[in-house]
């Protein structure tokens, strides 16, 4: 990508991830099919890195765990007594372990989240109040990827190192999804890759995406899991924004 890169801090790991790819194919925690889901990971991974998305080395790490788990369950099944049947651990347990207490970790805080925005409730205006009829969550980099995968589908490498080089440029496509924003409250991502004229804009588009998450000037909702995405001005930083221009 040339000298652009996008280094996004408020993405999760790889734990995230696994977690993610879990829930999206349905799959039994405690039964873990590593094949499928190593497989998968491995494409979110190698997509990061193609989007210059600063891979962090846990995720290599885990990657390694999951061949490693994977390559465990392979060796055949030798011949044991019944109380070194009992002895012996699944592969996954110690994964399961750590994803079993990563989930009740990330259920605690969003309780607590959920807890604070309700007693902030009490303080809205009534005006407010009437005007929030449509109830969102906040999407992550997972969800953006899977939605760019669907639009972009068998995308070359080669495609990524021209998109700087092309007309839609990501600085220019930041500039376009902030002017849609002033006339519309929210749009959603899948308008955008479909207003695309061809595989270079989608590209474009989507590290735009990406750079006004970086710079907090938009949020990427959804209304259920794993439901289309709609990208938002980010209130708070407009807030601020304001804030300061009154200040000075």
């Amino acid at each position: 990508m040339g000298s652009y890169k996008v280094s996004l801090d408020v993405f999760e790991g790889p734990l995230d991830l696994l977690l993610y790819l879990i829930k999206k194919d349905e799959v039994n925690i405690y039964d873990i099919p590593i094949a499928k889901i190593l497989a998968e990971y491995l494409q979110y991974i190698e997509l990061m890195k193609l989007l210059d998305l600063n891979v962090a080395g846990e995720f290599i790490v885990m990657a390694a765990t999951l061949i490693q788990i994977k390559s465990k369950m392979l060796l055949p099944v030798e011949e044991k007594t019944e109380e070194e049947e009992l002895e012996e651990l699944d592969p996954r347990a110690e994964l399961v372990k750590k994803l079993l207490e990563y989930r009740r970790f990330k259920e605690a805080a969003l309780l607590l989240r959920k807890k604070e925005e309700h007693r902030r409730e009490h303080f809205v205006r009534a005006q407010q109040e009437a005007s929030q009829e449509d109830v969102y969550f906040e999407a992550n980099l997972f969800d953006l990827i899977n939605a760019f995968t669907k639009a972009l589908k068998d995308v070359p490498k080669e495609l990524f190192l021209e998109v700087i080089k092309d007309e839609f440029t990501v600085e220019k496509k930041v500039h376009d999804i902030l002017h849609y924003l002033i006339d519309e409250p929210k749009i959603l991502i899948t308008d955008l890759f479909d207003r695309a004229k061809n595989k270079l804009e989608i590209i474009a588009i989507f590290l735009s995406i990406l750079e006004l998450i970086r710079l907090k000037e938009i949020i990427i909702v959804q209304k259920g899991l794993f439901e289309s995405i709609l990208i938002m001005r980010n209130k708070d930083n407009i807030k601020s924004a304001i804030s300061e221009a009154v200040k000075t």
